[in-house]
């Protein structure tokens, strides 16, 4: 599902990372090691889109300025 993680639809990716970090993965590092995803181009493509991930809450959210 996630092999094309590159190429996804920016809000179906958003969708299925947060899903799967809520439901599978202890850590963001745990869930890219888990799908072979490379954390970084992961960071950068929902970045694009304005979406940062929040590690306190483990989800990406719409990075909203301060």
């Amino acid at each position: 599902m996630l092999e094309n993680y590159k190429k996804m639809d920016v809000n179906m990716l958003l969708s299925i990372i947060n899903m799967k970090l809520r439901n599978e993965s202890e850590t963001l590092e745990d869930l890219c090691a888990t799908y072979e995803i490379e954390k970084s181009l992961l960071l950068e493509r929902l970045a694009k889109h304005d979406f940062v991930y929040d590690q306190e809450h483990h989800q990406f959210k719409q990075h909203s300025p301060q």
